[in-house]
């Protein structure tokens, strides 16, 4: 991947988002904000950031691109730590239904959901996912998303699962936005083992999930844990196995009811636990007061027409908060990271400064990045956005509209 050298110079705002692990409850308000700031990228990585006035003179760098952030505010890049964008077909059919009442576990028990896209992923060839993939990640990087989880799940078969997980590889390697990639097979259970939920784990635990970490097809590992989907106990022997191969883990909880995920997620140490709209005042107890990540995924929630996660209840409980996109073809297509500060600024009640702490260091620390991502920290990745307006506050109050002017990613501008 491309590495440049770049001098960002008379940033208004220079917001940092200073560290090198999630910030919790209060401590995400702080910004860590230099006003007239200057950043140095060398050969991709940061190597100055303080104020302009005391920024080395130019003429020390004459092999960098110098870019004047007048009247602009300066950010690290977002990072989009939820997602699916690897998959085939879509489902606009489904989303229809859901208008006229239809609930989302209701569409997936009579063979529509993840179902719908599994067997639409298992028909498309690697080219035809690759290059909807590339597209995808390309719109990202125009809204200023530097680094992007990308989840499997879409296959439910050994052939299928590894395809996605070659797909984002073969883009990691080839586009400019970071890929850490989720091997979650156990999204669902699929046709050919309806009421054989244990020997299908079974089967991904000792033929499919080995052979992902053979290849080094993915850091994480994911499942669905959810009423009718996979249990608390299942999940637990899912991911113990996981985490004794290697894998950092990653849980889909408490979406739809309280099922005691978010519990689960902080015992056996995961990175994250992810959706928790109906996490309980004791999960989110145990998330405050460990090491992982209550990454909330409010587009899911406005698409469904469901209650928000409780993310301000959470915060001043002392949670570490991170937002995601959750971009999949079923109910969160879209991954629009400006409609995203939207809905976490006014119905989720986070404040400005907590839903930037939420997309960029908090999300490093959801995807097990921290100590390189971001922040805006000397020896970091050069990831950084530079708004068209002077102040990261217009983030959430410019509803709707992308106002990332340019991306940075390695030092490379886009």
């Amino acid at each position: 991947m491309k590495q440049g050298n770049i001098i960002i110079k008379n940033a208004t705002q220079l917001v940092t988002c200073s560290g090198f692990s999630a910030k919790k409850g209060k401590d995400m308000a702080d910004l860590s904000i230099i006003e007239n700031g200057a950043v140095i990228i060398t050969n991709g990585i940061i190597t100055y950031v303080g104020k302009d006035a005391n920024c080395p003179p130019l003429s020390d760098f004459p092999e960098h691109t110098v870019v004047d952030a007048t009247g602009k505010a300066v950010l690290p890049g977002f990072i989009d730590s939820h997602t699916h964008f690897i998959f085939g077909g879509y489902r606009e059919e489904e989303f229809s239904w859901r208008m006229r009442g239809d609930s989302y576990m209701s569409i997936m028990e009579r063979g529509g959901g993840i179902h719908n896209t599994m067997t639409a992923t298992r028909n498309a060839s690697f080219d035809e996912l690759k290059e909807a993939g590339r597209r995808r990640l390309d719109k990202m990087l125009a809204m200023g998303v530097t680094t992007v989880e990308g989840k499997s799940g879409y296959g439910m078969d050994k052939a299928t699962e590894l395809k996605q997980l070659e797909v984002m590889k073969a883009l990691n390697e080839e586009h400019p936005v970071d890929i850490v990639s989720t091997f979650m097979g156990a999204h669902a259970t699929p046709k050919e083992y309806k009421g054989r939920e244990d020997d299908f784990l079974d089967y991904l635990i000792s033929e499919v999930m080995p052979e992902v970490r053979k290849q080094g097809l993915a850091e994480c590992c994911d499942i669905f844990c959810e009423k009718n989907v996979f249990d608390i106990e299942q999940s637990r022997r899912y991911l113990t196995a996981a985490k004794k191969l290697g894998f950092k883990l990653k849980i889909h909880a408490d979406e739809i009811v309280t099922l005691g995920g978010a519990e689960l997620a902080t015992e056996l140490g995961a990175l994250s636990a992810d959706h928790l709209l109906q996490a309980s005042d004791k999960g989110i107890e145990d998330l405050a007061n460990s090491n992982t990540v209550a990454t909330l995924l409010p587009c899911t929630a406005f698409s469904l027409k469901e209650h928000y996660a409780r993310g301000r209840y959470m915060i001043d409980a002392g949670c570490a908060v991170a937002l995601a996109s959750d971009l999949n073809p079923g109910s969160s297509f879209t991954n629009s990271i400006p409609l995203l500060f939207a809905l976490a600024c006014i119905y989720m009640q986070l404040s400005p400064e907590e839903a930037v702490t939420a997309l960029t260091i908090n999300s490093a620390a959801a995807v097990g990045k921290a100590d390189t991502t971001g922040s805006i920290d000397v020896g970091k990745q050069g990831d950084i956005i530079i708004l068209e307006y002077p102040s990261y506050k217009f983030l959430p109050y410019h509803i709707g509209m992308n106002i990332v002017k340019k991306t940075i990613k390695n030092g490379v501008l886009y």
